[in-house]
């Protein structure tokens, strides 16, 4: 389980090598429905064969103060005069006929800036666009990095993102029957930066590029130019991480949310997710992901574990084998004296018959029964007939995604409500980071379901009961 180097492992074995992961929180090993293609509950990035990394080149500045928007039947001389300036002043910008420009059809020829992204994209060069008004626009080229592997997350199923989100749906009821009436995930949420040599490391970007190779930020979104020059801004609803303190260790405290922009810079958070006005930046910060850093997209959270940190976690063989023991020591039910059970990994979203249940206020492990209800206490609450503690009574889940857990130690901990069971250290990490909530709450949540947790400390040690024999 433990390797002695990321780059030692993958010369061993020949395989590429891996930046990190990406996990996506609310998720149990695999997406409801099973993992397909780019979507999935985790994504695994791996060195390209052929950088596909970009970086920031060229600034272009276009003013059109009577040409914002083309729609007579040849485009005017003045903006002729614009584009041949342009094409005069980048050499490397091919001549192309307007018309075959993004956003041009008969009758309705396209914007200058839509002219200069067609030029740019078709010299197989990346671009971001800052509309400062329908008159000016500041577009940005990038061209291609040989030092970088870029990759993109997003809710778009086009081509250009790696790994396709989609909201998370607290309680793992994320299925086909429930719909999200308006997904908050941008299409192109953000995009993932990774060094080619060692030490690879990994820096977040929001905003990703779409089809046309560009990134489009319109009047209405937050920009700014900064004092050494360069735009930059901020997507719609914000790219949120939060680098745990410590790393991703039993003894990691929560760090603090900031927001991340376009150009990679840190910012302190708006006050609501889409307000206009950025929060300040944050100069002793940056976008480099550590192991255990969270990216909220608003709609979905994902954990970044680093290869390294991957090779001092409990793999899906160490979790089984921790299940086969727990079953092997044969609890029972302290009441009705029968054998209990966790389901196998495969089954883990079916109640089976052996399944354990608990009190969750007390801890106490019993097998599944219909009385001890009391008219005075809600539906799914419970009087244990332990101890006489009054609180939810659920089924045990063992969280099985390896990516969670903090240690290898054994599964002692539930947490309150959902049930999901696993390590002590791990419970009680997870219990306490706050993750965002719509567009400004914070609260702690189960990494493996994405419930909302309650109770004293969010969690609770579980008491077994051994076989009386």
């Amino acid at each position: 389980m433990f390797s002695p180097s990321q780059e030692e492992l993958c010369a061993l074995n020949k395989e590429p090598v891996k930046y990190g992961e990406l996990v996506v929180l609310g998720y149990n090993g695999s997406l409801p429905n099973g993992d397909r293609g780019r979507r999935k509950s985790r994504f695994a990035l791996y060195k390209r064969s052929k950088a596909s990394g970009v970086k920031p080149s060229t600034v272009h500045v276009i003013s059109t103060p009577q040409a914002s928007k083309l729609n007579e039947s040849r485009v005017p001389e003045e903006v002729i005069k614009e584009m041949i300036w342009f094409r005069e002043a980048e050499r490397e910008l091919p001549s192309l006929p307007v018309t075959a420009c993004v956003g041009a059809s008969p009758g309705n020829l396209p914007t200058v800036p839509n002219v200069l992204r067609n030029a740019i994209s078709s010299k197989g060069h990346h671009s971001i666009s800052y509309t400062l008004s329908r008159s000016q626009t500041v577009i940005v080229e990038y061209i291609h990095d040989k030092d970088t592997d870029m990759f993109q997350v997003g809710r778009s199923t086009e081509s250009p993102i790696d790994f396709v989100v989609t909201d998370t749906i607290s309680g793992n009821q994320n299925n086909d029957e429930t719909q999200i009436t308006q997904s908050t995930i941008s299409r192109f949420a953000c995009r993932i930066v990774c060094d080619r040599s060692p030490p690879y490391t990994a820096r977040i970007f929001a905003a990703g590029f779409d089809s046309s190779k560009n990134i489009f930020l319109g009047e209405k979104a937050a920009k700014w130019k900064n004092p050494d020059g360069h735009m930059d801004g901020l997507t719609t609803n914000g790219v949120l991480v939060m680098h745990p303190k410590g790393g991703f260790t039993e003894e990691s405290k929560p760090g603090v949310w900031r927001e991340i922009s376009v150009c990679g810079d840190v910012y302190t958070l708006r006050e609501t997710r889409s307000a206009q006005q950025r929060g300040k930046l944050v100069e002793n910060e940056t976008n480099i992901l550590q192991d255990g850093s969270l990216i909220d997209l608003c709609g979905a959270t994902l954990l970044w574990r680093t290869a390294e940190g991957l090779l001092h976690t409990p793999t899906q063989k160490h979790i089984e084998a921790l299940r086969q023991e727990i079953n092997a020591a044969r609890p029972q039910c302290p009441v009705g004296l029968n054998t209990l059970a966790f389901p196998s990994i495969n089954r883990k979203d079916v109640v089976e018959e052996k399944q354990p249940w608990a009190y969750l206020s007390c801890g106490h492990v019993h097998g599944y029964h219909n009385w001890g209800h009391r008219s005075d206490t809600e539906a799914n609450e419970r009087e244990c007939p332990m101890c006489r503690t009054v609180g939810p009574y659920v089924p045990l889940w063992l969280g099985c995604e390896a990516g969670f857990y903090v240690d290898a130690g054994p599964p002692t901990h539930a947490f309150t409500p959902c049930g999901h069971v696993c390590s002590e250290k791990s419970a009680k990490y997870w219990s306490q980071i706050p993750l965002p909530h719509g567009t400004h709450a914070f609260h702690a949540a189960c990494p493996f379901c994405a419930t909302q947790l309650s109770g004293e400390h969010n969690c609770v040690k579980l008491i077994f009961q051994g076989p009386i024999d």
